[in-house]
């Protein structure tokens, strides 16, 4: 209860299921290990993933450029200026065809069904898996079927940078930034604070693509977001 009530308003869903396994890890790694158990504690801390810190430096230099928001609107060759909703629209541009989509009104709250199923009610939903589905079903960590798992997440088709430190200008700065070494097909404002860059990825190497994101993390993204199957803001 006292992480879940931490992490509200952190700019993103954290699932219990999220808070349990990141404390499993935490358990895993600092605990004091046994005299059997120094072997698997030490995998553990090998296997932990590492993030790149937070190069400050970088940032002030990206931020020092004087990008702002304004630059990224008038960078889009797509202008939406009125209050109706596009989301059918825009969903149809990023995910032509009829995939599986898995959306959702909640981390609680969710299903996975082809895109002309969803049709009419996706402006209603907040959160979106931001790469197809491979099946309607998956199997959890925990052994249990869901329809939103990493098992059931199909092959990356965008990979979500997004940031909760920082003004709306200085993120606008940061993707455009970014852009020059990724397509950024999308700009999402969560409603608070933060800005997500949609950066289409189908086809590149899982290598390829964890440098960007590790640089990203370096200029203060969320690494949450590599996480295939991460929610998304719609």
């Amino acid at each position: 209860m006292l992480i879940g009530d931490a992490v509200v308003g952190c700019g993103r869903v954290v699932t219990p299921r999220e808070i349990d396994s990141a404390v499993q890890r935490a358990f895993q790694i600092a605990a004091p290990p046994s005299a059997a158990g120094v072997k698997n504690n030490a995998v553990a801390a090998v296997q932990a993933p590492k993030w790149p810190t937070l190069d400050k430096v970088k940032v002030a230099e990206i931020v020092a450029t004087g990008h702002s928001l304004v630059d990224l609107w008038e960078a889009s060759p797509v202008r939406i200026e009125d209050n109706a909703s596009h989301t059918e629209n825009v969903i149809d541009h990023l995910f032509p065809g009829n995939p599986l989509l898995c959306c959702g009104k909640s981390a609680y709250s969710f299903d996975t069904k082809p895109r002309e199923e969803w049709r009419g009610q996706l402006d209603k939903l907040q959160l979106i898996v931001p790469s197809p589905m491979s099946k309607l079903t998956g199997t959890t960590k925990d052994g249990k079927e869901s329809k939103h798992t990493l098992d059931n997440t199909g092959q990356r088709r965008f990979l979500v940078v997004e940031f909760d430190e920082g003004t709306t200008d200085d993120h606008a700065a940061t993707l455009i930034h970014l852009a020059k070494q990724a397509p950024l097909v999308m700009a999402v404002h969560s409603g608070n604070k933060s800005l997500h860059g949609w950066f289409y990825c189908a086809g590149q190497t899982e290598e390829r693509l964890r440098g960007f994101m590790n640089y990203a993390a370096s200029l203060g993204a969320d690494p949450a977001t590599w996480t295939k199957s991460q929610f998304v803001r719609m």
